[in-house]
């Protein structure tokens, strides 16, 4: 291996070794910018809670399903109906490629989850099932300077 194809290597490691983990408030920040907040009649802190359950934030988490398709990203989006990985067959019904929603820039997994939410709702997740639905999700947002839904 020549010396710039070992320092490609390394900085792609270093690329693969960094992904982000968004702080609880800066995802609702993010999201609420993104026009989350009350989108389709879901909060902001369902939204944050959300990720939370799905990915605990981070933006590279995937998850390999019983079915053989694969979730991805801080909204574990499904190449099964939402993203193509290029190998899995895909509805892709966001039009993307799944490595788009592992990239620490979110606007694509944003643009994506509000897609599935208009069609499916927000209990399309099964981590907003599990973990938010029939609770108090206030805690997701506190002490973050936002508001549970926009009163745009």
């Amino acid at each position: 291996m020549n010396g710039t194809m070992k320092i490609w290597v390394f900085l792609l490691l270093v690329a693969v070794a960094s992904a982000k983990v968004f702080d609880r408030c800066e995802l609702a920040r993010t999201l609420k910018a993104a026009g989350m907040s009350g989108f389709k009649n879901v909060s902001l802190a369902d939204w944050v809670c959300t990720a939370y359950a799905e990915s605990r934030y981070n933006t590279q988490a995937t998850n390999r399903n019983t079915d053989g398709s694969t979730d991805y990203g801080i909204f574990q989006i499904n190449n099964r109906w939402w993203c193509s990985n290029g190998q899995f067959p895909s509805y892709n019904g966001c039009r993307i490629s799944c490595s788009q929603l592992l990239t620490n820039d979110i606007s694509t997994a944003i643009q994506c989850a509000k897609i599935i939410v208009s069609q499916q709702g927000i209990s399309a997740w099964v981590g907003w099932r599990n973990t938010c639905e029939n609770k108090d999700v206030s805690q997701y947002i506190a002490g973050c300077g936002v508001q549970m839904k926009s009163a745009e």
